[in-house]
């Protein structure tokens, strides 16, 4: 019995992904490509490049793009990024827990500053804690209101969203 679980242990190991280590370029808010290899930040999802949403006084914004910008600055600041693989997405990219060198989440980072929100059909509730922090100093997107990031997709793509 041993024996097997040692070998299922090493054969687990084996398919294990190395990680992704490099200097990332960011895509949109939750995106980012590491030597040609695209990643999509696992469990949040933030606003897509397009969207706008409303500030404190009701004034249109382009939430995402300041989302893209703030993660990119973010990630400026300590490099290089270090993305761990969690699934591979529809669209073929790796889905992944990235950080910085300085060890700070980016996932967590994302949703903590109001940049993203957390995706707990994904991410089983990990990042709930931190949205709640940065709903209630009303942080990036929850100083105002928007529309949530996958309801945005679906209505543009004319489709009914599944999140």
């Amino acid at each position: 019995m041993l024996t097997i679980l040692l070998s299922l242990a090493q054969l687990q190991t084996a398919f294990a992904q190395e990680p992704i280590i490099g200097r990332s370029s960011v895509i949109d808010g939750d995106t980012i490509d590491i030597s040609g290899t695209r990643i999509r930040i696992w469990g949040i999802d933030a606003p897509e490049s397009w969207q706008r949403c409303l500030d404190a006084k009701g004034n249109p914004y382009q939430c995402g793009k300041n989302a893209a910008d703030a993660l990119d600055q973010f990630l400026a600041a300590s490099r290089p990024t270090r993305c761990e693989q969690v699934d591979v997405d529809r669209y073929h990219r790796i889905v992944a827990r990235c950080s910085r060198s300085d060890g700070a989440s980016v996932n967590a980072w994302l949703v903590e500053t109001g940049n993203a929100i957390d995706w707990p059909r994904y991410s089983h509730g990990a990042y709930s804690t931190m949205q709640e922090k940065a709903k209630g100093r009303r942080s990036g997107i929850w100083q105002g209101t928007f529309v949530k990031p996958c309801i945005a997709r679906a209505k543009l793509a004319g489709r009914i969203a599944s999140c």
